[in-house]
């Protein structure tokens, strides 16, 4: 079962509980761009605590303002008002796009960000080749990104985030240009690496069934501005399977309350 917890469009966003200190704190925040006078509003009055060791997707339309709100709890940009809170310091980020050095190698990918997080020389290496055995890679530390798939290209981009060190880790829309073989595989990998580290995750994505089947608790945002819309705490057990029963039905409920956000908004 599930529950929801329903925000009405007029009424400001709560903050949902959590227990202990929490791993991200969003507070009050609003986000415009353009100049002033001439402004757009892209987050209006965002209120959200994600709890440490929790996997929380952010869901919503195209220009719904999810990746912009990510950017912002990741330190690329600022709010125009409220504030950020990450106790446990900068978070790991990795997108949609690999953006891997080509002229390095999967190995040398990974170094780089364990050289900016000051690992030593020494100890890079080793650490490299066990984070690619992490994401199960083990063996291609020496490979070139042209000589990798899709799918082991975002295996070594989730590895090279996991290099920078955080608990906590934002991922915007990582597997959406995968076929829905490799991206179902890779829904089971990073289920086990967050359980392993146990990892706070903040996944943005417009896939309702993706959002299902991996997190404990949906967050939709409206559009035009993004402010939050409803959320369901998902109580379905780990490890889900995308075609099951429990993830087909809750995706029904959140679709259509997706179509829902997108109609009151005038958005195709």
């Amino acid at each position: 079962m599930s529950t929801a917890l329903t925000t009405p469009n007029d009424a400001p966003s709560p903050a949902v509980p959590a227990t202990g200190t929490p791993a991200v704190r969003i507070s009050g925040v609003h986000k415009s761009f353009g100049r002033p006078g001439a402004a757009t509003a892209a987050l209006d009055d965002i209120n959200l605590e994600v709890a440490s060791g929790e996997f929380l997707c952010l869901l919503g339309a195209s220009g719904c303002g999810k990746s912009t709100l990510l950017n912002l709890v990741a330190g690329l940009d600022r709010p125009s008002a409220g504030s950020i809170e990450v106790p446990g310091g900068r978070p790991a980020l990795m997108f949609q796009e690999h953006a891997l050095f080509p002229w390095l190698s999967a190995g040398r990918n990974i170094e780089l960000s364990l050289r900016l997080n000051g690992v030593g020389r020494a100890e890079r290496r080793a650490e490299a080749e066990r984070l690619l055995e992490l994401v199960r890679l083990g063996g291609s530390y020496g490979k070139r990104v042209h000589e990798l798939s899709g799918g082991m290209r975002q295996r070594v981009a989730l590895a090279r985030s996991l290099a920078q060190g955080s608990g906590v880790l934002l991922m915007d829309e990582p597997f959406a240009a995968l076929d829905a073989i490799t991206r179902d595989v890779l829904h089971e990998e990073i289920t086990r690496i967050w359980q392993e580290r146990q990892l706070t995750v903040l996944f943005v994505t417009h896939n309702v069934r993706e959002a299902v089947r991996l997190a404990q608790r949906v967050v939709l945002l409206s559009s035009r501005p993004g402010r939050i819309a409803r959320e369901w705490r998902i109580d379905l057990p780990q490890p889900r399977r995308i075609e099951s029963a429990g993830v087909a039905d809750l995706s029904i409920e959140i679709t259509e309350e997706l179509r829902g956000e997108i109609r009151r908004h005038g958005q195709h």
